[in-house]
């Protein structure tokens, strides 16, 4: 991938949190002794209908937290797969390590040069408050961060336009002068269609989605980011 041209104007960056600065695969992963070959076959499961039942909640004005949501979606792939789990142990075991996911490498050296920059920083996430604290303290990236922004405040998941608008009033910041950072590309167009510049870290290579908005930007790591908003 060609480095992108700078971005300028840019006060503050605003970060999705899970898949972008927490691997989601790692809860999976580091229950793989239980799961055994189940263990990739659960993650994506897993994701797709946590994502599907956070849609469909608002869509419907039927809003839950994420954590209820996530379980929802974990019953509902460990049913798929044939998991068996009568005690539940497992289940909790899965749950306890979505609360202190793995960070991606490329995420503390990067929030750490944006502040050193002077940018503003902030997470964005679906994630309820307690969730994204936690994760935040596992991660060890508390220090880089201005805010920790949920859902929760809103009443409704991403992609409504209510999600977004709420990082411009925490950080008195207007939508063009922040860049709003996420590998999952249906929130960049989201985002960019609020009015947030956008740019879409695709790090498994995807294709582009066909909604409204566009990124303005992309990159295959956060690692680029600093350098990108130099202009």
């Amino acid at each position: 991938m060609a480095a992108p041209s700078p971005l300028a104007g840019i006060r503050a960056c605003v970060f999705d949190a899970y898949g972008t600065l927490f691997d989601f695969a790692s809860a999976a992963a580091r229950c793989r002794d239980a799961l055994g070959d189940k263990a990739d076959a659960l993650t994506p499961l897993w994701r797709d209908k946590q994502l599907q039942y956070t849609w469909l909640r608002a869509a419907q004005n039927r809003h839950a937290d994420f954590w209820q949501v996530t379980g929802d979606a974990l019953d509902y792939a460990m049913e798929t797969l044939g998991v068996i789990d009568t005690a539940g142990v497992l289940r909790g075991r899965l749950m306890a390590c979505y609360r202190a996911l793995d960070v991606f490498a490329d995420v503390p050296a990067s929030l750490r040069r944006l502040k050193e920059a002077g940018f503003a920083t902030a997470i964005l996430s679906n994630g309820t408050p307690d969730m994204l604290a936690d994760a935040v303290r596992a991660a060890g990236i508390g220090a880089s961060l201005d805010r920790v922004l949920s859902v929760e405040e809103v009443g409704i998941f991403k992609p409504a336009a209510a999600v977004y608008r709420l990082a411009c009033e925490r950080l008195a910041v207007r939508p063009a002068a922040i860049a709003f950072l996420s590998s999952n590309a249906w929130d960049i167009h989201a985002a960019s269609a609020f009015g947030m510049r956008t740019v879409w870290c695709n790090r498994t290579g995807q294709r582009r989605e066909r909604l409204p908005g566009a990124p303005d930007r992309e990159i295959a790591t956060l690692a680029a980011l600093p350098d990108l908003l130099r202009g």
